[in-house]
């Protein structure tokens, strides 16, 4: 018999709540029974502040007709690692950050140093999960005037590029993984290795080609 099936019989039994005397012998001391699920979704609920959805992305951005809009994620190891992980939407073109710190602060200074590395024309946008590390959305923008996005909660799949070269990245970082051993050096170097590959829905180009013309258009 489950812990679960014990509790919901007891407070079932106690309609709804438990007498003092069964109190101290709970591992947490609370009388009333709070779903695992109500518990769950009142603590994820708004926990990023002025979020603009995905929905409210341009036409230009969902269709992937202008390169400069990307998808990020971060990609979880051991340890509570982690590295960012961001595509370029139009290109597929491929960036990893490395990310001491999953905290909102850490996360918004290290994508803000990135940024910089880019021209301004190919870094519009940027559309994340509901993750609490993008919290400091607003700091990002207001350092970089790139625009932040988000997912509408449980639809991880409409980041579909993020989301499919996070898995192309597992072949390299296997769950388990301890990710902060990872110098930027390397990440660099495996974001290469994917820029590399060419791709049947770019013709066969490779994502370095694409964003290199997009580079060069820029100019």
């Amino acid at each position: 018999m489950s812990h679960e099936t014990i509790y919901r019989t007891l407070f079932i039994q106690a309609r709804g709540a438990l007498k003092k005397e069964l109190l101290e012998h709970l591992r947490r001391t609370r009388a009333m029974r709070r779903s695992r699920h109500h518990t769950q979704k009142t603590e994820d609920h708004g926990r990023i502040r002025d979020a603009v959805s995905i929905s409210e992305r341009p036409a230009t951005v969902a269709d992937r007709a202008v390169p400069g809009h990307w998808e990020g994620d971060l990609l979880c190891g051991s340890g509570n690692s982690q590295i960012a992980t961001l595509v370029e939407r139009h290109t597929r073109y491929v960036m990893l950050v490395k990310i001491d710190s999953k905290d909102s602060e850490t996360v918004a200074k290290a994508l803000i140093k990135h940024a910089g590395k880019l021209p301004q024309e190919l870094y519009k946008s940027l559309t994340w999960d509901r993750g609490t590390e993008m919290a400091g959305h607003k700091r990002f923008t207001i350092a970089t005037d790139i625009a932040v996005y988000f997912c509408d909660p449980k639809h991880p799949w409409r980041r579909g590029s993020n989301e499919n070269t996070n898995g192309l990245l597992r072949q390299y970082f296997p769950k388990g993984i301890d990710l902060s051993a990872y110098s930027q050096a390397k990440l660099n170097a495996v974001a290469r290795r994917l820029n590399e590959r060419p791709r049947k829905m770019l013709d066969y180009e490779t994502p370095a080609e694409r964003f290199h013309q997009a580079i060069a258009s820029t100019g």
